[in-house]
């Protein structure tokens, strides 16, 4: 047993040094044995574990579900698209319940200090609640505010206020919070 796998580990080899990188001499994979066949590494369900396109991972609850919802100026009060948003987190969430998350409160730079953490509190919140009417339990979740703090952009434009005036779901894995 052990010399006929010996004997085709061997022809494999050979055959790889046959015609150019690709095994056949005319510069493309035709008939080449493909040894990374299952999938590069990619889950049954043709995924990479962890990796954005794994729908039970981190990056694809950032990358395709969404962790941030914007709020209009002075404003905590949820938008539709906001409430969309927090709807498919919450649908994520309760797939998912070996995640906790910390929803972070955030405003644009106009206005004080002390103003813009409170604005930021009422933001984060108002998405903690949202989420909880759609049935995540508030025990898997936290809320803290930085206000002005963290921006996303820097600048004196709407354009950049827009992007920061938001609160945005951050999850860890484990039970608490």
């Amino acid at each position: 047993m052990k010399l006929r796998a010996l004997i085709l580990v061997s022809a494999i080899a050979l055959a790889g040094c046959a015609g150019d990188r690709f095994g056949n001499g005319n510069g493309d994979a035709g008939g080449a044995v493909d040894l990374n066949a299952n999938n590069g590494g990619l889950g049954a369900g043709g995924f990479t574990p962890g990796g954005p396109n794994d729908p039970s991972s981190v990056a694809y609850f950032q990358q395709t579900v969404g962790d941030r919802v914007l709020f209009a100026v002075d404003s905590s009060a949820l938008t539709p698209e906001g409430q969309s948003a927090l709807a498919a987190q919450a649908r994520w969430l309760t797939a998912n319940p070996g995640y906790t998350a910390l929803i972070e409160g955030h405003a644009d730079e106009q206005g004080t200090r002390e103003y813009n953490l409170a604005l930021g509190g009422r933001r984060a919140n108002a998405a903690r609640d949202y989420l909880v009417s759609q049935g995540v339990s508030a025990s898997r979740m936290r809320t803290i505010s930085y206000g002005k703090e963290r921006p996303l952009q820097i600048c004196s434009t709407e354009a950049c206020y827009s992007q920061n005036r938001r609160a945005v779901t951050v999850l860890a894995a484990g039970a608490g919070v």
